[in-house]
């Protein structure tokens, strides 16, 4: 019996290469890979090994005829890849990567950022280039946006995070957390002290709507929504207020918008039992939210989610998804995830009704938010009005300037090539490529910048800093007392694990720096 890829997967592509007859695609040198929602294996190729279900890092493969309940549909959805996308499955070219010069010596290299792009670039340089690399964050604790992005109900996709912790014991990789680059340290001072310097620090600009009464409290980006149930310590406790809130509307309808409606309406039973941050799990038991309204500009077939997220949220105990229309739009594509719904004209006049729902609501616009000291409602570019006394805005991230780099306002970039914004100065992640593509994207993302840096060291082009790397860490200590490094980062996950295992839950979060500062320290 083949074997399928699930919903969780996370398109990093360990398990492409482990396959014995390649049969698992799009892969990382195929045109679709990068845009690819998941990867697919060929039922008719497949050899049942098994290789590739114990490679893959967020236990997403399984045997087609173990897959039921939620799982059930995706037998289904590697088949039709393999009859929308045929291939023989010939191998293709093998690459290898650059090698040093002899008497080049160490490759020093600082990798800005801690989230996945930093980490995957980080695994890069340690194996295939013998280098010594130092990661750098903002925050005392590490793991980016797989710490503060991805949702607590996802708890697979978070198993990735044990490969970076392996990554954190290596010999040749120190860690300099609770350092700002641009306030504590400048760009120049970095790249003295190493031959290159990779910023992979994510994309945090939130896009605003410009419309009228956006300021109100109780409209809020993404962002934060997802900061709050995460425990990002820059979010406080209090961000979002659910008191008295009977209808939420989140405007946007890629995955980001799913996670936020879906963790707004989950059982909080089911999430205690997650790494919710406890303020939020507190804020949920007591909430009287009963419906949340994903309002999307564009029609189903043009939806930004990924299908298996939207699977996934059809599939939530206790919460029924219903559209907002005449009839199920027809339409191939995304748009036959319509199917089976339940479709009503709702009266927004009304209160929601029992019980716990999303409304889908495509083709609507938001063009004013009224109210006096919060949002009170939404009123649509047709005049139609959505009482509602929370707003998030999911419509998108873009990135923001790097201190002391080159940066296009006009397209809200750092210009390179390939990750190169210069010999010596490089990209990876969101901030080279934009807020696109899921966790395991940037592992390929990585592969492709590091390639560029070793191509520039062995073409001479890198400048050798001429100190010690001491003397950096000396620097770091000097410049920023409240640094801190692994040993504190240690102490953090043993101190939330141990939470965590006295009330049954993977681990409970620290959720403000002084919090994380004085366990570090202890």
């Amino acid at each position: 019996m083949a074997y399928a890829i699930t919903q969780t997967c996370c398109t990093d592509a360990t398990c492409v290469s482990v396959c014995p007859v390649n049969c698992i695609h799009p892969t990382p040198e195929e045109p679709g890979f990068g845009a690819a929602e998941l990867l697919h294996i060929d039922p008719v190729a497949c050899i049942d090994c098994g290789a590739c279900a114990d490679a893959c890092p967020v236990d997403a493969i399984f045997p087609v005829d173990r897959l039921a309940g939620s799982l059930a549909p995706y037998g289904e959805l590697n088949r039709r890849y393999y009859e929308e996308n045929p291939t023989d499955h010939q191998w293709g070219r093998p690459s290898f990567p650059t090698s040093l010069p002899d008497g080049f010596g160490t490759l020093r290299v600082a990798v800005v950022g801690t989230g996945p792009a930093a980490a995957y670039t980080a695994q890069q340089l340690l194996r295939t280039a013998g280098a010594e690399v130092v990661m750098i964050d903002r925050l005392p604790v590490a793991g980016g946006l797989l710490r503060h992005g991805v949702a607590p109900d996802h708890q697979s996709t978070k198993r990735i995070a044990e490969g970076f912790a392996q990554l954190y014991r290596h010999p040749r990789l120190r860690m300099h957390l609770n350092v700002e680059i641009g306030r504590d340290l400048t760009h120049a001072e970095l790249a003295a002290h190493h031959h290159a310097v990779v910023y992979a620090t994510g994309a945090a600009g939130e896009r605003r709507l410009g419309v009228p009464g956006e300021q109100l409290p109780g409209v809020l980006g993404a962002g934060r929504a997802v900061g709050w149930y995460n425990a990002d310590p820059t979010v406080p406790a209090d961000a979002v207020e659910l008191d008295g809130v009977r209808r939420a509307v989140v405007i946007g309808n890629g995955n980001v918008a799913l996670d936020v409606a879906r963790i707004l309406l989950a059982d909080p039973e089911e999430l205690g039992g997650t790494d919710i941050a406890d303020h939020a799990l507190a804020a949920l038991r007591c909430s009287g939210l009963r419906e949340v309204v994903l309002l999307g500009r564009r029609g189903p077939g043009e939806a930004a989610y990924t299908r298996p997220e939207f699977l996934a949220l059809r599939q939530l105990p206790g919460v029924s998804v219903v559209l907002d229309a005449d009839s199920v739009p027809d339409g191939g594509g995304k748009a036959e995830l319509l199917d089976g719904l339940p479709v009503e004209r709702v009266d927004w006049s009304q209160p929601p009704p029992q019980g716990r729902r999303i409304v889908l609501a495509f083709e609507r616009e938001a063009a004013e938010f009224t109210g006096t000291e919060r949002v009170e409602a939404v009123r649509l570019a047709g005049g139609e009005l959505i009482p509602a006394g929370l707003v998030v805005r999911a419509a998108g991230f873009q990135r923001q300037p790097v201190p002391d780099l080159p940066f296009d306002p006009a397209g809200a970039a750092v210009p390179h090539q390939g990750g190169r914004v210069a010999p010596g100065t490089y990209l990876a992640g969101w901030v080279k490529r934009g807020p696109t593509g899921g966790i395991g994207a940037n592992r390929a993302c990585a592969e492709e910048t590091v390639a560029a840096l070793l191509a520039d060291a062995a073409a001479g082009l890198l400048t050798a800093p001429p100190g010690e790397p001491a003397e950096f860490d000396r620097l770091v200590r000097r410049r920023c007392p409240g640094a801190t490094g692994l040993r504190e980062l240690r102490a953090i996950d043993r101190a939330e694990r141990a939470l965590g295992a006295a009330g049954g839950r993977p681990r409970v979060k620290l959720a403000t720096v002084p919090e994380l500062l004085a366990v570090g320290r202890r």
